[in-house]
């Protein structure tokens, strides 16, 4: 019998969320009651950029929440090294 998948920070999943359709990206954040799937990143605005309270964030990410009893409907795609610029698994080497 296969290990049920555990999602890790840094694995590319497939969310099928049967008849409300699927969503896939990065998995951002893992703890032991959910995890988050970045979905999207895009930059921020030129002009929020300028103030000082936004200098570390450069990027707005989009995440979708996950929890636990969900993650049995996750299905892995790969895994990336941490710190890629990496927006979608296509553009992953195989």
């Amino acid at each position: 019998m296969d290990e049920p998948y555990v999602p890790k920070v840094n694995d590319y999943v497939i969310w099928d969320k049967g008849e409300y359709g699927s969503d896939e990206g990065w998995v951002y954040f893992c703890c032991e009651e959910y995890i988050t799937i970045e979905t999207s990143v895009r930059p921020k605005p030129k002009e929020t950029l300028d103030c000082k309270s936004s200098n570390r964030h450069k990027m707005i990410h989009t995440l979708l929440l996950c929890y636990a009893h969900c993650w049995k409907d996750l299905q892995y795609v790969k895994s990336r090294t941490p710190y890629e610029q990496i927006e979608h698994y296509s553009q992953c080497d195989d």
